[in-house]
């Protein structure tokens, strides 16, 4: 089961959009759980998440979670359907509890109250992609993978006496 989760082929754009993906997800993460780019930290975010949208403390931590290790794991290329899968449950979420009252149309102008879901198809789409497909060339999983298949290769092959 293992091998299946980490399998992948060699493609040069697979690694493209699991690299853009991961960097997004990374970048949110790390304003999440670090407090870099501006962001509260993981404490100020707990607090919002918990406080005023009344998402449960281990809803809210696995969001957290989701977004600052699946980008790294995207980043990596290490388990990516696990990391893609998180990033995709992450947005499911926060356009059923967020953005989805607000429409289909990312507020461009500022005439709207709140963001619409637009940009988190595109990352709901990337994400299924790569739950797909897998990391791509220049990943974790293909070294791990290559190296599974060359070891499994190797035990089904005779040994000359």
């Amino acid at each position: 089961m293992f091998r299946k989760l980490i399998a992948t082929d060699n493609d040069t754009a697979t690694t493209i959009l699991r690299l853009v993906l991961g960097v997004i997800f990374f970048a949110h993460g790390a304003q999440k759980m670090l407090g870099w780019f501006g962001g509260y930290g993981f404490t100020g975010t707990m607090g919002f998440f918990t406080g005023m949208l009344h998402i449960p403390a281990v809803f809210a931590f696995l969001a957290i979670a989701a977004e600052f290790f699946g980008g790294l794991g995207l980043i990596f290329g290490l388990l990516t359907r696990v990391a893609s899968f998180g990033v995709f449950c992450n947005m499911i979420v926060a356009v059923a509890m967020v953005h989805g009252q607000f429409g289909f149309w990312m507020n461009w102008t500022g005439a709207q109250k709140g963001e619409g879901y637009e940009y988190h198809l595109l990352l709901l789409a990337a994400s299924a992609v790569l739950m797909i497909r897998g990391a791509g060339a220049a990943s974790v999983d293909r070294l791990l993978s290559s190296s599974a298949s060359n070891r499994i290769t190797a035990q089904a092959r005779p040994q000359a006496a």
